[in-house]
């Protein structure tokens, strides 16, 4: 059942107050701890000038052009910038490997094509259990290289069983997993804008 539904009634006010308190418990559930070591392997990757490869599906996809953009701009630095890129705006790359070897591949090829060992690859799956994010996963490893997952729905899902470190939303509602990774994200890199004011 869509976690959605157990509180949901006609009167929109009251459905208000329902959807937004629960949305306000789902966002505070995350391990913080978990956030903590996100954002050391973050710093880690642009000490080490690795690239990260930020990738989802859909709405994760929007997330993840967000959150790449974020990271690359709002935190930039003249000595020391993020080296970020987010695979899923790559539109050519992805209907070219799609076409040619199925678009559930396309995260695996694309890897394979453009990532180096010790790069940082975040994959963004509401589900965890997208066929293309599961493969993206699996090639990671096999490339030695560093991998985050952002979930939800099952604790179980496929992929959050394949990260190095793994974010997890506790719900079965899709807008509600994705505006959790949202905020959770976005969190990130205010930390990371602050971190990088404190320094000027």
């Amino acid at each position: 059942m869509n976690n959605i539904d157990r509180f949901f009634t006609s009167d929109p006010i009251a459905f208000a107050d329902a959807y937004l308190e629960y949305l306000q418990s789902i966002v505070q559930r995350v391990d913080t701890a978990e956030i903590g070591r996100f954002i050391e392997t973050l710093l880690d990757a642009r000490v080490r000038s690795a690239t990260v490869f930020v990738i989802g599906n859909g709405g994760s996809a929007a997330t993840a052009s967000h959150f790449a953009n974020d990271i690359a701009v709002g935190t930039n630095e003249d000595k020391l910038p993020f080296r970020v890129v987010s695979l899923t705006d790559n539109i050519a790359a992805i209907t070219a490997i799609a076409n040619d070897f199925g678009y559930e591949h396309w995260v695996a090829k694309a890897l394979e094509a453009y990532a180096d060992p010790g790069d940082l690859v975040i994959l963004i799956s509401s589900s965890g259990k997208s066929p293309n994010m599961l493969n993206g996963a699996r090639q990671a490893k096999v490339m030695d290289l560093s991998l985050v997952t952002v979930s939800g729905f099952s604790a179980d899902n496929p992929i959050r069983k394949l990260g190095d470190l793994n974010l997890w939303v506790d719900s079965t509602a899709y807008n509600i997993v994705e505006m959790t990774h949202h905020v959770w994200l976005l969190a990130i890199t205010d930390y990371l804008i602050a971190t990088k004011e404190m320094d000027q």
